[in-house]
């Protein structure tokens, strides 16, 4: 069992930034991708970005398109927390996010992570 446990959402201005965190614990942490998914009210869960398991493929990172260049994902694989750096937020960006865990290569099907926090609401004020 993998025990996730995301922080750092919270009220923030159009153009700011939060950083996101998601701590695990329960097992060896560097052979996991983790992933980080959005939730807004009424919408599917969505791929925002993922870091492959230090085991796979040298560790790939992977974004969707609209938060290229805006985002980053980062993890610490002594401190077994994986990040989300999110600059010039927008109102699009509101939602519950999920951090998410997998043994093996990254993915963005939401359906192909085994282990999920309980997320944590960012919301962007316009």
């Amino acid at each position: 069992q993998v025990q996730l446990v995301e922080s750092g959402g919270g009220l923030v201005q159009a153009g700011g930034s939060l950083r996101l965190s998601c701590a695990a614990s329960g097992r060896a942490f560097s052979p996991y991708a983790m992933g980080w998914f959005r939730q807004a009210p009424g919408k599917e869960r969505e791929f925002v970005a993922a870091s492959g398991g230090i085991s796979w493929s040298g560790s790939s990172i992977d974004y969707r398109d609209s938060v290229k260049g805006r985002f980053t994902i980062s993890r610490d694989n002594a401190k077994n927390v994986v990040y989300l750096q999110m600059n010039s937020l927008n109102a699009e960006d509101t939602a519950v996010y999920y951090c998410a865990a997998r043994l093996g290569s990254s993915k963005r099907d939401p359906q192909m992570y085994d282990y999920w926090g309980q997320g944590t609401q960012v919301t962007v004020s316009s």
